[in-house]
């Protein structure tokens, strides 16, 4: 199918059972490229299926390699029922604390959640930060949605600043800290390693103990029958480690 410029994708969602459906890859691909979003509203006109049927895109599937398109997934919505997406925000014009203040603008969210009906969808958010000055922030309650459009989440949230920019002393005082965390780290982990060691080892005189018991036992595993073995030495015991005198 890919071979004859055809691309498989899928249909499910809605009222109807999910179906497979064959694609012109340049048509998609065409589609994709010109989208200021990736939220993408396509009326298909499915053959032999009577209506349109009205969808998001909600998966590309690309070439690893060349980036074609491999698969599409479509996701059907109701032209009466409100859907839930994430929209991309974007800035306008150039904030007067970087412009005069020499701030630098800090996008804090990149995307914000959004409500409405699909025909109401926007591609993206355009936000207006001409009067921003410096230490100052946009909260999610302070941007204007497009008509018909809700907008989600924490209304004080912020989501562009304009923050003074960092000096060379901050920065290394900020990777000074940072390395100290991480050498702490490291430390924690070393006496932690040596104190589960230290409970492995067993003591020196334990060792020594161990090691006369186990030759006592190849000396008597040795002897000739009506010979009697040596004891074993004791640590530190120099006389009970001399070896036993035979009788006559």
């Amino acid at each position: 199918m890919r071979a004859t410029g055809r691309v498989p994708a899928v249909i499910y969602g809605g009222q109807a059972k999910a179906q497979n459906l064959e694609l012109v890859a340049k048509e998609m691909e065409d589609l994709i490229h010109h989208s200021v979003s990736e939220n993408i509203l396509v009326d298909l006109a499915v053959k032999d299926a009577g209506a349109n049927r009205l969808a998001l895109v909600q998966e590309v599937q690309h070439h690893p390699l060349h980036g074609n398109v491999l698969h599409v997934d479509f996701h059907e919505v109701s032209p009466t029922e409100k859907v839930t997406i994430m929209v991309p925000v974007e800035t306008t014009g150039e904030a007067v604390g970087v412009k005069t203040g020499g701030g630098v603008l800090e996008h804090v969210l990149f995307k914000i959640k959004v409500r409405a009906l699909p025909k109401d969808l926007p591609e993206q958010i355009v936000v207006d930060v001409t009067h921003l000055e410096v230490g100052k922030s946009i909260h999610l309650g302070e941007i204007k949605p497009p008509e018909g459009v809700e907008i989600l989440g924490d209304k004080k949230v912020s989501v562009i600043s304009v923050a003074m920019p960092k000096t060379e002393e901050e920065e290394a005082a900020e990777a000074a800290e940072a390395a100290a965390a991480t050498a702490g780290d490291v430390e924690m982990l070393k006496e932690k390693k040596e104190e589960g060691e230290e409970g492995a080892v067993p003591a020196k005189g334990e060792k020594v103990a161990e090691k006369g018991a186990a030759k006592g036992a190849e000396k008597a595993a040795a002897a000739k029958p009506g010979e009697k073995a040596p004891a074993a030495a004791a640590p530190g015991d120099k006389k009970a480690a001399a070896p036993a005198e035979k009788k006559k």
